[in-house]
């Protein structure tokens, strides 16, 4: 399978341009050594809860953990970024070492990151996340008014995190990828940073319609980062690598500040974890 395109994109240093590189040749691309906890850089806190409230038919609960920087000053906002299925961000990727070796490093201004798991109903066995797709796929601002308006208050309770909305960063993979672009889409007075990793944007719950709604919609304070790849899904909903490219090009059509990082990979977290350090240092540049 081989696409060709052209979407002009901001670039990052040689070092940094040669990770991104090196990701896109191969299905499997090599684990980030940033994802490891290396000796000498302070470590910063990791704290949890679990969150219940209802929505319009059943009580739902969540798993959320809060990371804050060893670096994190009260007297300073700092940056944010908020990851939808959070558990997998934490194991899967390694984005609490990727976070401490940034900031650490001096790479990345001091970053408190909000790690959200998809709801549960509480009538059905633990883990069965039964409305993850109806609060990712869907295109209302329900989800977003969630986090904004319910958990964010409590999870975020006594820091103090940026209310700029270009310091604002909202992430997901899969479902969670075009749940993030939409969070920022009807919100950009509160994120104004978005990361899809093979994002849905395809016919799941309409998520399709959403290149021709940008290209038809007056250019918004976004900036995107899409990752997807050629072994994606492929079946009778959609073509998922296909739908990545589109939405890539119609960001690029209305000139947003967009970068697509399109590789051989399939509908898993392999791309995007051998790529977060790059991609966080990409979203979060001034």
């Amino acid at each position: 399978m081989n696409f060709a395109f052209d979407i002009p994109t901001i670039l990052l240093g040689e070092a940094d341009e040669a990770v991104f590189a090196a990701a896109r040749g191969t299905p499997h691309p090599p684990a980030n050594s940033l994802g490891n906890p290396r000796e000498g850089i302070p470590r910063g806190t990791l704290r949890r809860g679990r969150h219940v409230h209802r929505n319009m038919w059943d009580e739902i609960a969540r798993d959320w953990a809060v990371y804050v920087p060893a670096q994190y000053g009260a007297t300073r906002p700092a940056n944010l970024i908020v990851f939808q299925d959070g558990r997998n961000y934490l194991e899967r990727t390694g984005a609490v070492a990727v976070l401490d070796n940034l900031i650490g490093a001096g790479e990345l201004a001091p970053t408190i990151a909000l790690f959200v798991q998809p709801g549960d109903i509480t009538a059905q066995p633990p883990g069965n996340q039964s409305v993850r797709s109806l609060e990712y796929d869907s295109m209302t601002d329900a989800y977003v008014t969630y986090l904004l308006e319910e958990l964010m208050p409590i999870a975020l309770e006594g820091l103090n995190v940026t209310n700029d909305p270009a310091k604002r960063a909202i992430c997901g993979m899969s479902s969670g990828g075009i749940c993030a672009f939409n969070a920022a889409w009807l919100r950009p007075d509160q994120f104004g940073l978005v990361i899809s990793h093979v994002g849905s944007f395809t016919a799941l719950r309409g998520g399709n319609a959403f290149p021709s709604i940008v290209r038809q919609n007056a250019r918004k304070p976004i900036r995107v980062f899409l990752q997807a790849g050629a072994g994606d899904i492929v079946n009778s909903v959609d073509h998922w690598p296909l739908a990545s490219i589109q939405m890539a090009l119609a960001l690029a059509y209305k000139e947003y500040d967009v970068r697509l990082e399109f590789g051989l990979g399939a509908h898993n977290f392999e791309h995007a974890a051998a790529i977060l350090p790059q991609t966080l240092k990409w979203i979060f540049r001034a």
